[in-house]
């Protein structure tokens, strides 16, 4: 049976690790990236914020997930794997979990944060949160 991962990914350096090693340990897997737009980031989701700010804040978080996807397709095809893209928008940790939750995936490689020394024992909270709620096992990659 075919192995069904989740991959998120945001563009980082532990996000594409947890891509790298997702084709490397499993490349006979079907591998959905997906990518989670935030809208508490800066402006995306102010209330204050008039209609053509909104747009264009909007039309950059959309281009900035495209772009993140597509260099994560390129690393798919790299390694000689076609990947499903997917995007949502929300809560990171909440929406990753909510997809795995409404979607039928074995389980979730996600990267780790980048931080050094002693906080890098410790998971990103977007990663701590997955491990926590995730109904699937989750393999954090660093």
């Amino acid at each position: 049976m075919t192995k069904r991962l989740l991959v998120p990914v945001d563009g980082s350096d532990p996000a594409d690790a947890a891509l790298s090693f997702a084709l490397d340990e499993y490349p006979d897997a079907d591998i959905t990236i997906l990518s989670v737009i935030d809208p508490t980031d800066v402006g995306y989701g102010s209330i204050e914020a008039a209609p053509s700010t909104f747009d264009r804040l909007q039309r950059t978080a959309e281009e900035r997930v495209e772009n993140v996807l597509e260099e994560a397709r390129e690393t798919a095809a790299e390694h000689g794997v076609d990947v499903t893209a997917e995007t949502v928008i929300g809560m990171p940790s909440r929406a990753i979990v909510e997809w795995a939750e409404n979607n039928d995936v074995d389980g979730i490689v996600i990267g780790s944060h980048g931080r050094e020394g002693v906080t890098r024992v410790l998971l990103g909270s977007v990663a701590e949160s997955v491990v926590r709620r995730s109904p699937v096992p989750v393999t954090v990659v660093r």
